[in-house]
């Protein structure tokens, strides 16, 4: 009984950490839409910039 438990704890140590996926894809749609959302501004104020210069 005593080699099941001393076992139990071995394949605890060993055991690979489970990367967590939807914190990682949830911080890459992050920051692409960021970088959509301040391209999209920018490119909409030198518009409007260019209409108003004439």
């Amino acid at each position: 009984m005593k080699d099941a438990l001393i076992f139990d704890d071995i394949c605890k140590i060993i055991a690979q950490p489970r990367s967590d996926w939807r914190r990682l894809a949830f911080a890459i749609a992050l920051d692409f839409g960021g970088k959509l959302a301040t391209g999209l501004a920018m490119g909409i104020g030198i518009a409007v910039g260019m209409g108003l210069a004439g």
